[in-house]
């Protein structure tokens, strides 16, 4: 097998994306669980657009369709990415707003689904909370909401491109 991932059968790349899915929803559950790091509201639902895009990656991979439902799929995925990035952008956005300007933190998301009805719910976690704000982990000097929006770039430009790309000739072989 090619190492290069855009010389791969559309399943093989589908199958990746929906592996790079999975670590990176393990790595987010090894950190609330075994380094402590609470997930907000927002990062929560960063894990359910991930979880989106991770099962249309799958099924994609299982399917394997041809033509239009490659396409279908890319949407699919897609969709989950840019909602995730937007969140994810949002998100990276309060965490840089000056302490002053940081919102006053907020119930956490269990008791806003108990209390309020699921579009209160999302209308409350959608503006943040200070709990959002608060940044206690980074890597290459990028903390974890804007490692999920780079994440969420690329794996919808990569399914976009699994979908839309021509499938390589054999060599030798004229149009």
């Amino acid at each position: 097998m090619k190492l290069n991932p855009f010389s791969w059968s559309f399943r093989v790349q589908y199958l990746f994306g929906a592996i790079c899915v999975a670590a990176l929803l393990g790595y987010a559950f090894f950190a609330q669980f075994q380094l402590g790091k609470d997930p907000c509201p927002l990062c929560i639902l960063q894990r359910v657009a991930f979880f989106v895009m991770g099962v249309f990656f799958l099924l994609g991979a299982l399917h394997g369709p041809r033509g239009g439902g490659r396409k279908v799929y890319a949407i699919l995925v897609t969709l989950g990415g840019i909602v995730g990035g937007l969140i994810a952008g949002r998100h990276v956005w309060l965490t840089t707003l000056p302490a002053d300007e940081v919102p006053a933190c907020g119930p956490g998301l269990g008791f806003m689904l108990d209390a309020f009805p699921l579009s209160k719910t999302l209308q409350l976690v959608l503006t943040g909370s200070g709990e959002c704000a608060k940044v206690d982990w980074t890597f290459l000097g990028l903390n974890m909401p804007a490692w999920c929006l780079v994440w969420f770039v690329g794996l919808s430009l990569f399914a976009l491109i699994a979908a839309w790309r021509k499938p390589p000739r054999p060599y030798g072989t004229l149009r």
